[in-house]
């Protein structure tokens, strides 16, 4: 198969491969490829940069597609029970699920080749496979606490999900590590999984209970950059301050508009300013969404891009940020703040009273920040008189416009997903003071819509263009999971017909909107779907039904907003330079990765805190509304209402009586008093015990407490489980439950031999 000569090199090496339908090595693709010997170099660079995308896979010196050699190359992550799944493939490649006895001597993080296994599967059935080679190595440090164990130092990995026992070496001298110590350890080489898993402590970050530990822990854990490299620091140094003629030139001058920004009332970064304006006579409204032009200081190339590139993310911690791009440029030259001129890149959308977007139109501008507002502030004033005053009305007007944009994209089939957010206020030493429910109320909707509305105009243009650049998709769900949702929504007696049309979720969102089964239908929808990620095709937002969509509005803390900055500016023939071909495709990979670190660094900080000060309420018996989640044998799945942690309410816990799961309704049903213990349900409860180091909450129903306590639970320990097979403690947990506390559980002989030297028993 000979390509044309214009072909990218990438490209046509993938379309030989499709042709050869069989590995090919070097010199055998060059031929098929229709290239020269001479052009061997830049093949094989471009072999490696398709090889690391996935796209292609190596097979003993040879290369194949992954659908025709039945192997994928990706990153290997562990589950609590000892199983892995791929991740970091090809676009567009699924999951493939490996079994805890297949995952050979791969560590979590591992590049990995997986064989996926053969033959037809199951409607809605994983793809499965068995790990075959070892690629390459994380070489992630392990973050964990020491503990005394028959007079030795044994150590804990602070991730359960680490699946096997480590044996440690003896530390350099210097170190002088002991018991309640908590350590980052340096495994060593693992040739075979027979062979035991050694490792060496390397440094001692303190003692596990000291104040802050907990999220130095979790930075070093997850290999979060906390520090920038000088040649950064120094570029970052010469940018001036103020907004230079040099930075005025070309742009459109809108520093006497009534520009405005709203955010968190602790926010340090501005990346987003707004104006509403009316059209006339009735025409509907121009909205003026100005964004911070990171990509005017951040050059391609620079060091401040290779580091933002890196980080790929800010990541947000409860008592700091580890932002993406340096201080001076996060905190200053970009951040919008008011009072002060700003280089911008602005979309102007005119848009109609029923909330179509009539026109659009894009350019670098200057602003002049008039007002900076709260949520709280904004929220504020718009729930007073419209013409208060100036600022009233500029709100009032943009309420307007983002109110016709919400109406019309919920016509359009968007999801209503939006759950209250808890925030975590530390004091000065990083303890947790006071947990927080952040409502989503108009403040933040009026925001959200004019962001959506930018982001969406922004893919949609370049799109149209061919312009290369990288989307935000989020794929449709599978059907075998919302099956699963729609036994769910019925055994809560509403109707639930097929759910794979998403008029049909809208309805059943509809229905349960304000009962008190709600939150769990909306927690079991979001886990139904699949995660949100970056690609270079434009596959459409399932949760917002966008056909198009890309991240516009928040460079400062997303490097793929600064692509996509980059890619309208090409558009706009202002500069070129735009990432394209695998470049590209290696760079949404790569962003798409470090965002589900950072999330779930940012999931695991909050759990911790949240621990931590439930914690304390042990001591002071504090009562909770938590609500039912799920019905079990051991008893109840319940969640704290307005705080998104849950644990185990077990059935000896429920009152001084003999409890029966009730199959039929889902419910623990009394014996005696035939009292009824549903899904949706509130009860008054209060913490019997926390586990951290297992993710793990115990409740105890708070019409209890007039009973006699035994000693351990004066102790605020785990009570053993009833016994009888209505009350006893489950062997497994079901997929929800372990979704809240995803770190709850261990598997397998080295899970056994962790828990036993801990003096837990497994579950």
């Amino acid at each position: 198969m000979k390509e044309g000569k214009s072909a990218p090199l990438a490209e046509r090496l993938l379309r030989a491969l499709q042709a050869a339908r069989t590995p090919l090595d070097k010199v055998a693709l060059t031929k098929q490829a229709g290239l020269r010997p001479e052009d061997r170099a830049a093949v094989r660079e471009a072999l490696r940069q398709l090889e690391a995308t996935g796209e292609i896979v190596a097979v003993r010196d040879r290369w194949a597609l992954p659908a025709a050699s039945g192997i994928y190359a990706g990153q290997l992550e562990f589950r609590g029970n000892g199983s892995a799944y791929l991740v970091g493939g090809p676009e567009g490649q699924e999951e493939i699920d490996v079994a805890a006895n297949l995952t050979a001597n791969a560590l979590p993080g591992d590049k990995v080749q997986v064989q996926a296994d053969k033959g037809p599967r199951e409607p809605g059935a994983k793809l499965t496979g068995r790990v075959i080679g070892l690629v390459e190595r994380a070489r992630r440090p392990i973050v964990g606490t020491l503990a005394l164990h028959r007079g030795k130092l044994d150590f804990t990995p602070d991730s359960s999900r680490f699946p096997h026992a480590i044996s440690l070496r003896p530390a350099a001298p210097q170190l002088k590590p002991r018991a309640g110590d908590k350590v980052v350890v340096e495994l060593d080489d693992w040739k075979s999984r027979t062979a035991p898993l050694t490792g060496r402590i390397v440094e001692i970050l303190g003692r596990a209970d000291d104040p802050g530990l907990d999220l130095i822990s979790i930075i070093r854990r997850f290999q979060l950059p906390t520090e920038f490299p000088e040649a950064v620091l120094t570029e970052a140094q010469r940018i001036p301050e103020r907004m230079t003629a040099a930075d005025r030139a070309g742009r459109e001058d809108l520093r006497q508009r009534a520009v405005f920004t709203i955010d968190p009332d602790d926010a340090r970064d501005f990346d987003d300013a707004i104006e509403v304006e009316d059209l006339p006579r009735g025409a509907g409204w121009r909205l003026h969404v100005h964004i911070a032009d990171v990509a005017h200081f951040v050059r391609p190339g620079s060091a401040l891009d290779k580091e933002a590139r890196r980080r790929g993310n800010s990541v947000y911690l409860p008592d700091r940020v580890l932002p993406m791009l340096p201080e001076r440029l996060s905190n200053g030259v970009c951040s919008l703040m008011p009072q002060v001129d700003r280089c911008v890149f602005s979309a102007f959308l005119d848009i109609a009273p029923d909330g179509a977007v009539r026109r659009v139109r894009f350019g670098r501008s200057a602003i002049h920040s008039q007002r900076r507002f709260t949520y709280g502030e904004a929220m504020a004033v718009l729930e007073g008189p419209r013409e208060a005053d100036d600022w009233s009305r500029h709100l009032h007007r943009a309420w307007d416009c983002a109110a016709a944009l919400r109406t019309r994209r919920f016509r359009q089939g968007a999801l209503d997903l939006e759950m209250p957010e808890v925030k975590v206020r530390c004091d000065e030493h990083g303890r947790p003071v006071s947990l927080e429910q952040v409502q989503h109320d108009r403040s933040h909707q009026l925001i959200e819509e004019c962001m959506l509305a930018a982001n969406d105009a922004v893919a949609h243009a370049l799109k149209n263009a061919g312009i290369p650049t990288i989307y935000r998709i989020h794929e449709d769900p599978d059907p075998e999971k919302l099956e699963t949702l729609r036994d769910l929504i019925r055994a809560h007696g509403h109707k639930a017909g097929d759910l794979t049309k998403r008029a049909e979720i809208q309805k059943v969102l509809e229905r349960v909107r304000g009962t008190p089964e709600e939150p769990v239908i909306k927690i079991s929808l979001l886990r139904s779907l699949k995660r949100a990620a970056y690609r270079t095709a434009p596959i459409g937002h399932y949760g917002l039904a966008k056909p198009n969509y890309a991240h516009f509005t928040s460079p400062i803390r997303r490097y793929a907003d600064l692509i996509v900055h980059r890619s309208l500016a090409q558009l706009l023939r202002l500069e070129s330079g735009a990432l394209r071909g695998a470049e590209l495709k290696s760079a949404a990979q790569h962003i798409s990765e470090t965002e589900r670190i950072a999330a779930e660094a940012e999931r695991e900080a909050v759990k911790l805190k949240k621990f931590e000060f439930l914690t304390r309420a042990i001591s002071s018996r504090q009562t909770f509304t938590a609500l039912v989640m799920e019905a079990h044998e051991y008893g109840l799945h319940v969640e704290l209402e307005g705080l998104g942690l849950g644990g185990r309410l077990y059935a000896r816990q429920m009152g001084n009586e003999y409890f029966q799961f009730d199959h039929a309704r889902r419910a623990m049903r009394g014996t005696r008093s035939k009292r009824l213990f549903t899904p949706g349900q509130r009860l008054p409860v209060r913490i019997h015990s926390v586990d951290a180091d297992r993710h793990q909450i115990d409740f105890a129903l708070a019409e209890t407490d007039d009973a006699p306590a035994t000693p351990k639970e004066k102790q605020g320990q785990p009570l053993p489980p009833s016994r009888g097979s209505q009350n006893r403690r489950p062997r497994g947990r079901s997929e929800p439950a372990r979704k809240l506390a995803p770190d709850a559980t261990k598997s397998g002989k080295s899970g056994r031999r962790q828990r036993r030297r801990r003096g837990k028993k497994p579950n």
